[in-house]
């Protein structure tokens, strides 16, 4: 169990959130809600947890796939359902751009497997009903794109 430990810190929304070694995500809603904007949506938090989960295993998988990973940066994006409360992720479109001496394939298959087997994070947002779209980038060329 992950024990985190959150404290107001700024404005009426504004909490620090502290995990057992020290770690500090802000969280704050914007402020034409009434926020001080100075930190994470709580939403947004979600999307940063589903790249900050599938790069881990990328990373991971391309390592075991002995290929030479020079630079991984990761973009994301999505749409919530409207009209409703609460208001769920409906569509999530990630993409990932993957640098140095990496065979397209092995791309594909190290995201494919993140993605669609060991993202728990992924999987959670699955079993809320959102999809997960996503293209890969090899080099500055797309190799993979849904």
């Amino acid at each position: 169990m992950a024990l985190l430990k959150a404290n107001l810190a700024e404005g009426d929304f504004g909490m620090d959130i502290v995990d057992a070694e020290g770690h500090l995500i802000r969280l704050d809603i914007p402020v034409a809600q009434g926020g001080n904007g100075t930190g994470f949506r709580p939403m947004q938090t979600l999307l940063a947890a589903l790249i900050g989960c599938s790069a881990v295993d990328v990373v991971s998988i391309l390592k075991k796939q002995k290929q030479t990973l020079v630079n991984l940066s990761v973009e994301i994006d999505g749409q919530r359902e409207e009209g409703k409360e609460p208001s769920l992720w409906k569509t999530i479109d990630v993409v990932f751009m993957l640098s140095g001496d990496i065979d397209a394939a092995k791309a594909i298959r190290a995201v494919d497997l993140s993605i669609k087997k060991y993202c728990s994070v992924a999987e959670t947002l699955r079993a809320a009903g959102a999809e997960i779209k996503y293209k890969i980038f090899v080099n500055d060329q797309e190799v993979f794109g849904q």
